[in-house]
């Protein structure tokens, strides 16, 4: 069932830290603690997972603008959950603010744009 799409609605996605999220393993870093570039990815995530559940049939969301703040590190074996909040809609423009937390710090915040678009007038454009 499709949810209306509407300012203040929420969304989180969570994700364990493990070998494979680290700055490490993204070569964002040379430590074992949560990249910055897994973080974003996550934030992407739980908004994009928002407007899935929004979106009609042969739609989908494109990310155009990320902004963060990367506060904390994160060590293996924690979850981190990004939490995506609808600030605006705008059209077919959607900001969010968004907030990761790994249960025991604020690790990330930002804000992220999306924009809603028809998948197969999007594929023809980009020419596949």
């Amino acid at each position: 069932m499709k949810i209306e799409l509407v300012e203040g609605l929420t969304h989180k996605a969570s994700v364990a830290v493990s070998d494979e999220n680290t700055a490490i393993a993204m070569k964002s870093g040379s430590l074992p603690v949560f990249a910055t570039p897994s973080m974003v990815a996550l934030m992407e995530q739980a908004a994009s997972e928002l407007l899935e559940e929004c979106l009609e049939e042969g739609e989908t969301s494109v990310g155009t603008l990320v902004e963060v703040k990367h506060l904390a590190a994160t060590p293996l074996g924690r979850t981190v959950t990004a939490t995506a909040k609808v600030e605006l809609v705008s059209g077919r423009k959607v900001e969010f603010t968004i907030i990761a937390h790994d249960g025991v710090n604020e690790i990330g915040t930002g804000r992220h744009e999306r924009v809603m678009i028809d998948i197969e007038k999007f594929m023809n454009k980009v020419g596949r």
